[in-house]
């Protein structure tokens, strides 16, 4: 039996014993506050750590949970007061949220004493420490722990993280079903009070917490890299009224990088583009494998590859893995039907993914999205009483012809249109609606009130063919288990944030032996960097810009404007872009007369300083369209110092004229040929060719 302790002194009063505090956060649930705590600051603008009011131990009597208070004085943004726009803003923290735990992204975790970790951060330390002051009775010598997450370091002294944003993490209590009293999830601006509550939930099994490995010094400069960038980085397009609070630094840096699918300004930094995104860069090792891969089907890797314009992936591994090993795998890319011919932007994708096809000797999918094009562009016609959708689904079937007629192969190639094979794809399409929450949507698309409700349904709709299991019959010998096929979707790489809308919940659609989970894989392109011709990132589904979404048939690469800085390649404007229905002398005007040049005013400046290859649009198709890399070397040589036959303008345009004459004529050919009757066998529902 314990000992009781000794009676107070006669006049003194008991002293009763210090109570204990709360028990520090299991890690699913620290993580889960770093998470939450760094995709808040990333949208309000704010130093997570000294912007941290408190972490309320909400864990101890609700499992999985926690609730952060943080002091919004600090945000760099102007906050709004309508309560319709601080939803907004709730919005916006959960897809930063969902965007850090899609990626997976990484947690780096550096101990050193308070002196030293002071030392790394130098003056002022206070944005270092929680709540910005430094811990009470703490010492010189007192080991201080911080985590790294996405840039931003954080004081986690008493929070033992994870080493990765493991989740799903929800924030949850966002509406309150007693009036007289506040949600727990909300933005409160009353007179000189600005606070963010944020409480939230996780389902995360992560049960160990990160072993320190990283360098506090490194931690410091990555730290105070991310919150200068802050008061740079606006809030997207989808806000129009939440913006940020001018600045002479936003002024002075106008041309700060920006990619979302509304948007590519500034000058473009890949390698910053790719730790934002959470991807990989393509490295040398799997080129190689893929370059080994296509060599067993008699082909060479290809141009696009090989010139670095394809260059970073999410889980291209895992693909190549499947492939070497004959396991299932399949590719998927569409196209909304458009009255519009074909340009040469619409043409890349579909060229890289018919190499992909043909090298690696799988399946493809190709969702035509008459419904769609539908939902964004049909009209109802008064005097017939009817809506023009018939006119879409006879459209797709037009479309079909200009994509058979890029050279896919029949046996492996299953077209199909959303209005006729839904049934078929509906029981996934029900999963993806359950699974995504419509504030997630909301947040992730841009719908607004004006939308109708079948946008804001058919982001599932364009989700469901990333899942095998949409296609029983076409990919059944897809492996012995077609339901656990790998699928690869290649895109631009600003369209990367809104497929992860899709690999979040894939692990609810897929079965758990699927060797991704049911992530669908990504390979990742460039786009040219906005010097003095115009580049645009556009959606091939035909989004409004706003809307421009996870797109799995977005150009793989929009193509240099033929105009320069005042021109716009688009359909309506026909100088603007080389159509596949143009003739020889239609390309041959267009590009010597419209294409923007990178030559110099005179011939003797031409000579003596040589050609702007950068902005050059000529050089810069043909890198995309001439196959033989000796050739281009050479030209871009020549017309970059003016030397050589390739000195001027005229000759790389001349260069430029014959290989695009070449392709349009052997596309235009190979589509003259189609019936109707080949379109049905495209688009016949039945069981593809095996993979390999």
């Amino acid at each position: 039996m314990a000992a009781k302790p000794p009676p107070a002194p006669p006049g003194e009063k008991k002293k009763k014993p210090p109570r204990p505090g709360p028990p520090p956060p299991p890690p699913p649930v620290a993580t889960a506050a770093l998470v939450a705590r760094v995709a808040a600051a990333k949208v309000f603008g704010l130093w997570p750590s000294s912007a941290l009011a408190g972490l309320q131990p909400v864990w101890t009597t609700e499992a999985g949970r926690g609730k952060l208070t943080l002091d919004l004085s600090a945000s760099k943004r102007d906050l709004p007061k309508e309560p319709e726009q601080h939803a907004q803003l709730l919005d916006l923290v959960q897809a930063e949220i969902d965007a850090l735990v899609s990626s997976n992204a990484p947690i780096t975790v550096a101990e050193a004493t308070r002196a030293d970790t002071e030392k790394a951060f130098g003056d002022p330390i206070t944005p270092l420490y929680d709540g910005g002051k430094p811990p009470k009775n703490s010492k010189p010598d007192d080991v201080v722990r911080v985590a790294s997450l996405a840039g931003f370091a954080v004081d986690a002294t008493a929070l033992p993280v994870a080493s990765s944003a493991s989740g799903p993490i929800q924030l949850i209590g966002r509406t309150s079903d007693n009036p007289k009293k506040k949600p727990e999830t909300m933005v409160l601006l009353a007179g000189k009070k600005k606070q963010l509550s944020l409480k939230f939930s996780t389902q995360s099994t992560e049960a160990s917490a990160a072993v320190p490995s990283g360098n506090m010094t490194q931690a410091a400069s990555a730290s105070q890299q991310a919150h200068r960038a802050l008061s740079l980085t606006p809030l997207v397009a989808a806000q129009p009224k939440v913006v940020p609070r001018s600045s002479e630094a936003e002024t002075e840096d106008e041309g700060e990088m920006v990619v979302d699918p509304w948007a590519v300004e500034g000058k473009i930094d890949y390698s910053k583009l790719v730790e934002k995104f959470g991807s990989q860069l393509l490295t040398p090792s799997l080129l190689e494998r893929l370059g080994a891969l296509a060599a067993k089907n008699g082909m060479r890797l290809h141009r696009f590859f090989r010139r670095g314009i394809f260059f970073s992936h999410r889980d291209l591994a895992k693909i190549l893995d499947a492939a070497e090993n004959r396991k299932g795998l399949y590719l998927y890319t569409g196209r909304g039907p458009s009255s519009a011919a074909m340009h040469l932007g619409h043409l890349v994708p579909f060229l890289m993914t018919q190499w992909l096809q043909a090298a690696l000797g799988v399946p493809l999918v190709v969702q035509m999205t008459d419904d769609e094009k539908f939902l964004w562009k049909g009209e109802y016609d008064e005097k017939k009483g009817a809506y023009d959708l018939d006119r879409f689904r006879l459209l797709t079937r037009e479309n079909a012809k200009d994509i058979i007629a890029c050279g896919f192969d029949l046996d492996k190639t299953f077209i199909f249109s959303d209005c006729d094979y839904m049934g078929h794809m509906y029981p996934n399409v029900c999963r993806i609606w359950k699974s995504i929450t419509y504030s997630t949507a909301r947040a992730a698309f841009g719908f607004e009130g004006s939308s109708n409700v079948g946008q804001s349904a058919f982001p599932a709709i364009q989700a469901a063919p990333s899942f095998p299991s949409s296609f029983r019959i076409p990919l059944s010998k897809c492996g012995p288990r077609p339901d656990d096929a790998c699928c690869l979707i290649p895109c631009a790489i600003d369209q990367d944030p809104y497929f992860r809308v899709t690999r979040d919940v894939a692990h609810k659609i897929a079965p758990k032996s699927h060797p991704l989970r049911g992530k669908p894989a990504l390979v990742h392109s460039k786009f040219f960097p906005p010097l003095q011709a115009v580049w645009k990132s556009t959606s091939e589904f035909g989004y409004p810009e706003k809307y421009c979404r996870a797109s799995v048939n977005l150009h793989a690469i929009e193509l240099p404007q033929l105009q320069g800085a005042l021109g716009k390649m688009s359909a309506s404007n026909t100088d603007s872009a080389v159509f596949l229905t143009d003739s020889d002398d239609e390309i041959r005007r267009k590009i010597m007369t419209h294409a923007f040049s990178g030559g110099r005013e005179t011939a003797k400046l031409q000579r003596e300083l040589g050609a702007d290859l950068e902005i050059d649009v000529a050089y810069q198709w043909l890198r995309f369209f001439l196959e033989d890399d000796e050739e281009l070397d050479a030209i871009g040589k020549s017309y970059g110092s003016g030397q050589g036959p390739y000195w001027n303008t005229a000759a790389v345009k001349e260069r430029l004229v014959v290989e695009l004459q070449k392709l349009v004529r052997a596309h235009k050919a190979r589509r003259d040929v189609l019936t109707d009757s080949d379109v049905d066998a495209w688009m016949a529902v039945r069981a593809l060719g095996a993979p390999y």
